[in-house]
């Protein structure tokens, strides 16, 4: 029996522009925009899919594929253009950790706000109340109001509160990725152990945590879905996704430029494409440009960010000292790296070729790569290191000895 049912679901949306380059400026100019025609965008179209009781099924996709309407839909936030959805059973969504924390409140009293907005009895917040304290890990700090918590400490008391709801059915959207190391872990559990008596929608760029949670997967792309089932197939269609993406021309200018990337290519130990690979792997990555002039002293970049926005590392050309030298035409520059250093996760990449401090090119978000667990460290990155075992006896007779330069030791 079905619990969550999507049937010939679209969502259109009417969008009014009057113009395309920068904001526009001036009272003649707004008005402009707002009496604009309104051209038709399909956020999703025409999506059917049912989840089976107890099932978990993961949702993945680049950005704009329409996973975020879609949660919107199936947590009721909004309604569809057209098609029908069934749910049977409690729904709960976890869409943002701490949502509905009142700053001046304690962390006991926020328990009982957040608990209540997620749908749950004053009754049973109480009988949970200690479980959520530990799961957190804040019980020294319940009675201090929560403007007084490290954001750690608020985004883990807010998922507590909800990994304690008791749905049927439960919507995750990127919220397992709070807290340190130990705590993601902590959480990945709890949210194993829901899965056995509910059934789990999971929305995500984490790619290993869908691995992990998802029995079944769907892949979107501009609101379409474009597969529909084992978690093995759906990464090897996500990466098909994940190729080079060109940034669309903000401006005139931006179609003469002097230098571009025209595309972006991982590759393994062994030279084949992947985009999919583990820390402490061998990787290269391939960039083609393509320059209209000769440009002298470029150099190239390539960036990381993290599903949270950050910058984990950097690729550059401009370390080694040496600047390259661009004849017109089409040309490559390859980094090559030993073992990988970044910990799981999906990183969104941006690429860049500059001349003196400036860009001549900068794509975002042009590609996708997946790190998933390999060598197994702890902390913000692997560091690649060897290590030897020597004694203290060893030790001091090295220091002792006396070196003849006329013979060998």
């Amino acid at each position: 029996m079905s619990s969550l049912r999507l049937d010939h679901v679209s969502k259109r949306y009417l969008i009014r522009q009057a113009h395309v380059g920068p904001a526009p400026q001036g009272l003649v100019a707004r008005v402009r925009q707002r009496f604009a025609p309104a051209h038709v965008f399909w956020a999703l179209r025409d999506v059917s899919f049912e989840v089976a009781r107890g099932e978990a099924l993961g949702i993945i996709g680049p950005n704009g594929a329409g996973k975020s309407t879609l949660l919107k839909l199936l947590a009721g936030i909004t309604a569809p253009t057209s098609g029908e959805i069934s749910i049977s059973g409690k729904l709960s969504a976890l869409l943002e950790v701490g949502s509905g924390f009142h700053p001046e409140l304690s962390g006991v009293e926020n328990i009982y706000l957040s608990g209540t907005i997620l749908g749950m009895q004053r009754k049973e917040i109480a009988a949970k109340l200690d479980a959520i304290i530990d799961f957190a890990g804040v019980r020294a700090f319940v009675d201090v109001p929560v403007k007084r918590y490290s954001s750690g400490m608020v985004v883990r008391l807010g998922f507590s509160v909800a990994a304690h709801l008791d749905p049927d059915i439960l919507l995750l959207d990127e919220v397992l990725a709070v807290g340190d190391a130990a705590f993601q872990k902590k959480c990945i559990d709890r949210v194993l152990e829901l899965k056995r008596r509910s059934t789990v929608v999971f929305i995500s760029h984490d790619l290993a945590a869908v691995q992990q949670l998802c029995d079944r997967v769907i892949v979107m792309n501009q609101g379409e879905m474009i597969y529909d089932g084992a978690t093995a197939g759906a990464m090897a269609a996500y990466s098909a996704l994940a190729r080079f993406r060109s940034s669309p021309p903000r401006t005139a200018q931006s179609l003469a430029k002097t230098a571009e990337v025209v595309s972006l290519e991982f590759l393994d130990g062994v030279g084949e494409p992947v985009h999919i690979v583990k820390t402490g792997d061998a990787l290269r990555i391939r960039i083609e440009y393509k320059a209209r002039i000769a440009v002298a002293d470029a150099s190239f970049n390539v960036f990381f960010y993290g599903a949270d926005g950050a910058l984990y590392c950097q690729f550059t050309t401009w370390l080694s000292g040496e600047t390259a030298h661009l004849a017109p035409g089409n040309g490559i520059v390859e980094f090559s790296c030993e073992e990988l250093g970044l910990q799981p996760g999906t990183y969104l990449i941006d690429t860049t070729i500059e001349q003196h401090g400036n860009n001549l090119d900068w794509q975002s978000r042009c590609s996708t790569i997946q790190v998933n667990a390999g060598k197994p460290v702890k902390g913000l990155f692997y560091h690649p290191h060897t290590w030897r075992e020597t004694s203290a006896s060893s030790i001091l007779s090295e220091e002792n000895v006396t070196v003849d330069p006329g013979n060998k030791v």
